[in-house]
C-alpha cells in the first residue's frame, strides 16, 4: 500500500510563497504558472492564494502577485511569459516595451522559435517565426526583439500601409533606432507582403533632402491627368526646414512638400489635410508631407485638383 505524502505545514507553504514572491519581484510582479509549480506550489495552493485575494490570474498562463489593475509593464511581462521560456515580445509590443510612446495595440505579439507552442487569446498572440535568431533578442528587462528588427516586423505585420509608415517613422523620430539600422534589417528580408512599401518609406527616412529632390511629383501629376508643374525646386526655409517647392504659374498654385523627418508622424498627415481645407478657401499654397504621398495620396491630389480647378484649370479629355 502506497503511503500518502505528509501534509505541508504552514511554514513550508510560506517558504514556497517567498520563493515565488522573490521571482515576481524581478518580473514586474508577474510569474508564469509553470514557474510557480516548479517552485513546489500545488494547483490547490495557487487557487487558495487567488481565493484569498493575494494573487490574481492574468490570462490562462500567468499570475500577478497583487490585486487591482495591472500597469503596462506587468501586462507586457505577462504576455512574454505566456509564450514560454524562449518567448520574446516582438513587433509593436517590443517597441512599446522599449519606450515607444503614442502607439497602442489590442493584443501583444510574442514570437517563439519553430516548434514552440502557439496560441491566441484576448491578451496575447503567440506565433512562430521562421526569422528567429538568438542575436535578435534583448535579454535585459523583458525579453524582446531588438528595436530595428521589431520595427521592421511591426511594419510588415501592420493592419494597413498607414500604420506601417507610422510605426517606422515614430521609431526613428523617438530615437529608438536609426533609419540606417532599419534599412540593414530590411536587406535581410527577400520576400514579404508590403516589403516594397516599407522600402519606399525607409528611402524617405534615409534620403532627407536628397529624397525630396528625387521625388517625381510631375510624373504622378501626369498619371492622374493633372497638368505638370512649371518648376520643382528643393528650398530651405528660415526655420531650417527643407521642402520641395512645386509651382503652376498659370494658375497661381503652389505645393510645398515637407521631408519625412520634420513632422510628428501621427499628426502630420491629418494636420496637413485639415490645413489645406482652410487654405483652399483663402490662399493657393498647399502643404504636403512626403509621408502623405505614401499613406494618403488620393486625398492630397484631390486637393491639388480642386485648387487648380478653382483657379481656372480645365481637365482635358483623353486623346482618342
Amino acid at each position: 500500500m502506497t503511503s500518502r505524502p505528509a501534509p505541508r505545514t504552514g511554514a513550508e507553504r510560506a517558504a514556497r510563497r517567498a520563493v515565488v514572491e522573490a521571482l515576481a519581484k524581478d518580473q514586474d510582479g508577474v510569474v508564469a504558472r509553470r514557474q510557480v509549480y516548479a517552485a513546489g506550489l500545488s494547483r490547490g495552493e495557487v487557487d487558495a492564494n487567488i481565493r484569498a485575494g493575494r494573487w490574481q490570474a492574468v490570462g490562462r498562463h500567468c499570475l500577478a502577485l497583487t490585486t487591482g489593475a495591472l500597469g503596462e509593464r506587468a501586462l507586457l511581462r505577462a504576455a512574454q511569459l505566456a509564450g514560454g521560456p524562449r518567448a520574446q515580445l516582438d513587433g509593436a509590443s517590443s517597441l512599446i516595451a522599449a519606450g515607444l510612446k503614442g502607439f497602442t495595440v489590442d493584443r501583444h505579439r510574442v514570437s517563439v522559435p519553430r516548434g514552440g507552442r502557439v496560441f491566441r487569446d484576448s491578451r496575447v498572440n503567440v506565433r512562430q517565426t521562421r526569422r528567429w535568431a538568438s542575436d535578435d533578442m534583448v535579454e535585459v528587462g523583458i525579453p524582446r526583439t531588438r528595436n530595428e528588427v521589431a520595427a521592421v516586423r511591426a511594419a510588415l505585420w501592420a493592419r494597413s500601409d498607414r500604420e506601417a509608415a507610422l510605426l517606422l517613422t515614430m521609431t526613428v523620430q523617438q530615437g529608438l533606432t536609426t533609419a540606417e539600422r532599419l534599412a540593414s534589417q530590411v536587406l535581410r528580408i527577400k520576400k514579404a507582403p508590403r516589403l516594397a512599401f516599407v522600402r519606399d518609406v525607409l528611402s524617405d527616412l534615409l534620403g532627407g533632402v536628397r529624397s525630396l529632390g528625387e521625388l517625381d511629383f510631375a510624373r504622378e501629376c501626369r498619371r492622374r491627368g493633372l497638368p505638370e508643374p512649371d518648376r520643382q525646386v528643393v528650398r530651405r526655409g528660415r526655420d531650417g526646414r527643407y521642402y520641395l517647392d512645386v509651382h503652376w504659374d498659370e494658375w497661381g498654385v503652389v505645393v510645398e512638400i515637407d521631408g519625412i523627418q520634420h513632422s510628428w508622424a501621427s499628426e502630420v498627415v491629418p494636420d496637413a489635410l485639415r490645413q489645406n481645407e482652410v487654405t483652399l478657401q483663402h490662399d493657393v499654397v498647399l502643404r504636403l508631407p512626403v509621408l502623405g504621398l505614401r499613406v494618403s495620396p488620393d486625398d492630397f491630389f484631390d486637393q491639388v485638383r480642386r485648387a487648380l480647378r478653382d483657379r481656372g484649370w480645365t481637365a482635358q479629355p483623353p486623346a482618342a
